[in-house]
């Protein structure tokens, strides 16, 4: 940071990331010759119209996200893919820098900047982290409202979860704030899953679409294990019946991950613990006959529940299938 700045004006520019503002930088006792002067010798640079980059050198990205939020002006707050880029919920920086800004106010278009408005933007904001951003929860759900499907939806919040960035309650509480929200009825249900273990789509897509609907018994999910000193958990354990449903999303299978779920499921076996492995098609196409499936080998451990029929095109109890 230059030193010939006035200390004001440097301090400034130190806490924004190098940035500060035309309005600031005069308020710290620069005129406007000065500046000029600054601009054209290349000590400092344009980020946008009024804002400025007081030291050289390609512009780090804590100083662009400053400089979108200076330009936004008086009570902007990062929002949407930023703000999810800087909790770590999402892990690429998105083109554009999203920036909410209060719902009485007005600004013009600033490039890379998607500006959106909000009349709880002051509520929604974090308190302490810098550069201002809405809360985690409310990031959550300002992507939940753009999201084109509510499989898109609850991917969101699953992973905000599964990162522990924030809770399944804090994310409840802080939809009953939102008057408008696309699958609020979806999403609570999916809350309560996401809070009991359920860890990826696939694992709601099993729980809603084989699980419950076929009358299975309720899984334990995500169960810990230790073997040989190395942790693993369980997608869908049957204790009771000795029985692991696993679910793979993979579309290809390292090697090495391979021979560990292979390992793993012989090391069950060893112990007494069956393990059914499904993937997608399994869950999407062959719902019914996969609860078949679970339902015979739980029997075989016990069970004495009966398997119900899902619906008029159901295929228990059709045919071959008990």
């Amino acid at each position: 940071m230059p030193r010939q700045l006035p200390t004001a004006c440097r301090d400034l520019a130190e806490f924004q990331s190098g940035v500060i503002t035309r309005q600031q930088a005069m308020a710290s006792g620069l005129d406007s010759d000065t500046i000029g002067r600054l601009l054209r010798n290349g000590r400092w640079q344009l980020l946008q119209r009024g804002v400025y980059l007081v030291v050289t050198g390609e512009p780090p990205r804590s100083a662009v996200l400053w400089g979108a939020l200076a330009r936004a002006g008086r009570g902007a707050a990062l929002s949407h893919q930023t703000a999810a880029e800087l909790f770590g919920l999402t892990d690429q920086p998105s083109s554009l820098i999203h920036v909410t800004i209060p719902v009485n106010r007005r600004v013009g278009l600033v490039p890379g900047v998607a500006i959106h408005r909000s009349s709880r933007v002051r509520e929604a904001c974090h308190p302490s982290l810098l550069p201002p951003r809405t809360r985690i929860e409310e990031t959550v759900f300002d992507l939940v409202q753009q999201a084109a499907s509510f499989d898109a939806a609850f991917n969101i919040a699953c992973a905000a979860c599964q990162r522990r960035l924030t809770t399944t309650d804090r994310l409840a509480a802080t939809m009953t704030k939102r008057n408008r929200l696309r699958w609020r009825t979806e999403l609570g249900s999916a809350l309560t899953d996401i809070g009991a273990g359920v860890h990826s789509l696939l694992e709601y897509r099993y729980v809603h679409r084989v699980e419950r609907p076929h009358g299975l018994p309720r899984a334990v999910r995500q169960v810990r294990i230790v073997r040989g000193g190395r942790s693993s958990y369980l997608d869908n354990l049957y204790p009771d019946y000795h029985l692991c449903v696993e679910l793979d999303g993979r579309v290809a299978h390292p090697e090495g991950q391979r021979w560990w779920d292979i390992h793993r499921d012989n090391a069950g076996l060893v112990d007494g613990l069956g393990t059914l492995r499904f993937g997608w098609r399994d869950i999407e196409e062959r719902a019914c006959l996969t609860a078949v499936q679970v339902g015979t080998v739980l029997r075989r451990g016990g069970w004495r529940g009966e398997l119900r029929r899902c619906g008029p095109g159901c295929l228990v109890g059709v045919g071959s299938i008990p």
